[in-house]
């Protein structure tokens, strides 16, 4: 007989704790689905004196191909400008494709016509239909240039005079920051330029495209290509993260700031742990309202220990982030709802010390050119005595960005919610929003009573519209191919 003896069980073997590098790349991956890319060559380009020049010549020395997409192109001789240059790279034999937002860009068929008949593809991004009533909210916020697979630029500059401005009548040109990108990343780029187009006709032919493979390392930054797309909220929950995880310094420059519940508490919470927190805004934007409506929400940061620092230029434009002289972010994105959940946007995110460090460096030179806003004794938001407050000068109105209407929103129903529950304290600040929207109210109401067809007949007529839109949708629904009547399980 024989005695069968078992083995002894093995000692489980423990999993091997990833490196600080592969937990960061893990990081960036699970947060916004944007790999982190070695080898990559980086560039901060200031304002449109550096940005426009580098562009041009990118695109003056592009050989097979050029993708343009912006969120305004002015019908302006900026816009002229660059069309013109487009243009003569089709001419060329060059392929040019160009995305325009329909909200950002109001330009005249004038403007693409030389661009169009040298050959050049133009597509408009999300025109108003019918069947889609509040299609428009979503916009294509994105700023981007790619050239031959071997360079691309992503930025927050658009392409207008507003950019330049105009010496000779006194006009200051808008601050803003863009990035140029060679090395593995440009691909990254490419995809996401193709996958907007594919969103308005054809794709882009899968050999056309570069890939990650294909293209030589530049440099030693290690960086992702934040594509955000409506409803993805990648950046939103890496900006999350990267408000939770400084430690020392977390410093935004950004153009339309509205604090959301969620991240102002995130800010709050990281400036009562000590980390100095910083936020440039514009002192005068081109809205003026905005402004005033961004100031209501100030309190509970200054509160915090948060410093707000308010641009004394003409228009501070730039998004970007640098946080423990580590992290940065510079691209197209808004810390607002509408670049985290309703546009597409594109940004650079990056991990590594010396660009943050120059990101850092060129921080506190704009802060040489910002009034910082305090708390008085009395708990008021004024600016501080320290820095002269130069007076806000009202400029012409502008489009801008299309997150403003969707700012101005949310900021008004923190306001009314927070009076009507009494779940947070209210400022001076925001009296003046809420007694102006009391007004608007209270003629609403007035109207409803005296005049009921003047509220009735529109709100008919917009709920008509968005009941034919469902039909519509419905029916095409029905219709499309693989399915049948038959499929159709009923009801039960």
């Amino acid at each position: 007989m024989t005695t069968e003896t078992s083995a002894p069980p093995s000692t489980p073997t423990r999993p091997r704790t990833p490196s600080f590098g592969e937990f960061t790349e893990q990081v960036f991956l699970r947060t916004t689905g944007a790999p982190l890319t070695p080898g990559n060559g980086l560039r901060i380009l200031k304002d449109s004196t550096e940005n426009y020049p580098a562009w041009l010549e990118a695109i003056a020395s592009a050989r097979r191909k050029i993708y343009f997409e912006n969120y305004i192109i002015g019908d302006d001789a900026v816009g002229d400008q660059f069309i013109r240059a487009l243009a003569e790279r089709a001419r060329a034999g060059v392929h040019v494709r160009l995305v325009y937002d329909w909200l950002g860009t109001w330009a005249s068929r004038k403007l693409w016509q030389p661009l169009i008949e040298a050959g050049g593809e133009v597509r408009c991004f999300n025109p108003p239909r019918l069947d889609s009533p509040f299609g428009w909210v979503s916009r294509d916020h994105r700023k981007s240039i790619c050239v031959d697979g071997h360079v691309a630029f992503v930025t927050g500059l658009c392409v207008s005079q507003r950019w330049v401005g105009n010496p000779a009548r006194g006009i200051e040109p808008w601050r803003d920051t863009g990035v140029e990108l060679r090395g593995p990343g440009v691909a990254f780029v490419e995809r996401a330029f193709a996958q907007l187009w594919d969103e308005m006709g054809s794709p882009i032919p899968e050999d056309e495209l570069t890939r990650v493979g294909e293209i030589p390392q530049a440099g030693e930054v290690p960086l992702s290509v934040v594509a955000s797309a409506p409803n993805t909220a990648g950046l939103y929950r890496l900006d999350q993260l990267i408000a939770t995880a400084a430690r020392r310094t977390l410093w935004l420059s950004d153009a339309y700031f509205v604090g959301v519940s969620p991240y102002v508490q995130a800010l709050r919470a990281a400036a009562l742990d000590g980390v100095d927190v910083r936020l440039l805004v514009p002192g005068s934007s081109d809205i003026p309202v905005l402004a005033r409506i961004g100031r209501a929400g100030y309190r509970p940061l200054l509160e915090a220990g948060v410093r707000i620092f308010e641009w004394n230029g003409r228009m501070m434009h730039a998004k970007t982030a640098v946080a423990d002289c580590r992290w940065a972010r510079v691209g197209s994105s808004n810390l607002n709802i509408s670049s985290w959940l309703g546009n597409y946007e594109l940004d650079v995110a990056v991990e590594h010390e010396p660009f943050a460090r120059q990101m850092e460096e060129m921080y506190l030179r704009d802060l040489e050119h910002a009034t910082e806003i305090v708390l008085n004794p009395r708990n008021r938001v004024r600016p501080s005595a320290a820095v002269p407050f130069v007076e806000r000068r009202r400029f012409p109105r502008g489009r801008g960005s299309a997150s403003r209407a969707a700012a101005s929103a949310l900021r008004l129903g923190y306001t009314v919610g927070a009076a009507l529950t009494n779940r947070r304290v209210l400022g001076p600040a925001e009296a003046g929003l809420m007694f102006k929207t009391g007004l608007v109210l209270l003629t609403l109401a007035v109207l409803g009573v005296i005049w009921p067809h003047a509220v009735a007949i529109p709100v008919g007529v917009i709920a008509a519209w968005i009941a034919v839109a469902l039909l519509v949708r419905a029916r095409r629904l029905r219709r499309e191919p693989g399915e049948s009547d038959s499929d159709d399980p009923g009801p039960g």
